[in-house]
């Protein structure tokens, strides 16, 4: 046998901390950077082009095709469509509401309500005592409660949880007055401040809490599932920068 020392994925359990599990699957989920920015261009696209123009299908046209422009270099790059399919997705339902009312205002409703219900069901999950952020922990290991048993762990996924939910509840609390007084222009520009921007600092927020590593995990051996290779390679993804 050789002296050799084992690497932080062979040792899960050395100096794992709560903030560690949680940062690795956040990244993972969220897809870093890029994976931001793909969900987010293609209605900053549709926005802008619609203030600028005020034609609804050339906005949408626009959108659209940025989205496929960033599918494309996700094809050729042979990595991940997640993101870029889940703004498709997202861009396609906004389209329906608009051009079946054929107002623009109604391309902004499906955020409104979409925002609406997700904070809604991420304060719901805090009071009931399993913040979803916590599913999210779980959701690589073989048993996605594992975490509720740790009362550290839980009680930081409440608060992510809780940091995840106050930009919806302020999206729709400032885009639903927008929408009912039918100011499109208003929400537009609402839409591209509160979108992106506003989740960028509630991350920013997180990857502060989530980048103190102080506060030790109750089940290491639990936590050692959650902190593979891969889960390792991307934690620098959410962490704060100088």
């Amino acid at each position: 046998m050789t002296g050799q020392t084992a690497g932080p994925a062979e040792r899960p359990d050395a100096h794992v901390t709560v903030e560690q599990v949680v940062r690795a699957q956040l990244a993972k989920a969220l897809g870093g950077v890029r994976g931001m920015l793909e969900a987010a261009v293609p209605t900053i696209g549709f926005t802008a082009s619609w203030l600028i123009t005020r034609d609804l299908k050339l906005a949408l046209g626009i959108s659209v095709g940025l989205a496929v422009v960033l599918l494309v270099a996700r094809v050729v790059q042979r990595s991940t469509t997640q993101f870029v399919l889940n703004s498709l997705f997202g861009i396609g339902i906004a389209a329906i509401f608009a051009l079946r009312s054929g107002e623009a205002r109604d391309a902004f409703l499906p955020g409104v309500i979409y925002n609406g219900a997700y904070g809604a069901v991420l304060l719901l999950t805090v009071v009931v005592g399993w913040p979803l952020v916590g599913f999210l922990v779980g959701s690589v290991t073989g048993d996605p409660t594992a975490w509720h048993r740790d009362r550290a762990l839980t009680r930081l996924c409440s608060r992510l949880t809780l940091i995840l939910a106050i930009p919806c509840l302020l999206r729709v609390a400032v885009q639903y007055p927008l929408w009912v007084g039918d100011h499109v222009a208003l929400l537009g520009t609402a839409k591209i401040v509160m979108g992106w921007p506003l989740q960028l600092a509630a991350l920013g927020a997180m990857a502060y809490l989530l980048g103190r590593n102080h506060t030790p995990t109750a089940d290491p051996e639990a936590a050692g599932k959650l902190l593979s290779r891969e889960a390792l390679e991307i934690q620098p993804k959410l962490q704060p920068r100088d």
